[in-house]
């Protein structure tokens, strides 16, 4: 984890960035999806530092969700004086998986069920985001990009985010630093997408990425292993869509 100095000044930086890129971008304020959990948490209080809390809002969009975490929601929102507004995304979603169904004339896979929450709270997010011309901020940390536990097109996606080069530990600690409500800091990491911790969905820690990430290694080596290999295995998340390209004349990129 970076020094305790050092992480002071990268989170301030982290937050005088925010400021920039909304003034330059020309947008009126951020809109964040707000899971209850220490990065959204973290993220709405660094967003709310940079441009104010009127500026800011947070939504919740439940889909077969716990109670707890809307509590959290709201705690996380009270904390720093922002709107929070719902959008219950049941529906929807069980129309969308039984229209795919009876077209398939099959069941959709689990994977693919669970990969469809987040790309509609990132539809969401984008249709509350150019209704009030705000931009959505991203809420992924650094080692969750690492081993690509995220969803494309989902939660890895937005139109900036400042914890994306920060581990879960410095996230902690900005949380901290910024006032996050311990009982939100201390949750378990939960993604609310299959009833597991992230921890137990990975069946490797994130302390263990952030040691590989930091260090090239951790004293598991079947953890390490398995760090590696979703490494490689997530590229495709952490770059462009590629292209077929060929030589041609384009006067707009010359």
């Amino acid at each position: 984890m970076l020094e305790k100095e050092i992480l002071e000044k990268e989170a301030q930086n982290a937050i005088n960035w925010i400021k920039e890129y909304v003034q330059n971008s020309g947008a009126k304020g951020i809109v964040i999806g707000n899971s209850g959990g220490k990065d959204s948490a973290t993220v709405l209080a660094m967003a709310v530092k940079a441009i104010g809390k009127e500026k800011v809002i947070s939504v919740f969009m439940p889909c077969h969700s716990v109670q707890s975490d809307w509590e959290d929601a709201k705690i996380a929102s009270e904390a720093f004086g922002v709107e929070l507004i719902k959008v219950d995304l049941t529906s929807g979603y069980e129309q969308i998986i039984n229209e795919i169904n009876d077209s398939l004339n099959m069941q959709v896979s689990k994977e693919a069920t669970i990969n469809i929450k987040p790309r509609l709270r990132m539809s969401s997010l984008y249709a509350i985001a150019q209704t009030l011309n705000y931009l959505v901020i991203g809420t992924g940390n650094l080692c969750e990009a690492m081993v690509g536990y995220t969803t494309k097109w989902g939660d890895n996606s937005s139109d900036f985010n400042p914890i994306g080069n920060f581990t879960v530990e410095e996230v902690l600690q900005i949380g901290k630093i910024l006032g996050v409500p311990e009982r939100i800091l201390n949750k378990e990491p939960n993604d609310g997408l299959g009833g597991q911790t992230d921890e137990e969905k990975m069946g490797i820690t994130y302390k263990q990425i952030s040691e590989v990430i930091e260090t090239g290694k951790t004293e598991s080596k079947k953890a390490q292993d398995e760090i590696i290999r979703r490494f490689k295995a997530s590229s495709h998340k952490r770059r462009l869509v590629p292209i077929y390209t060929f030589e041609r004349k384009n006067f707009l990129l010359n």
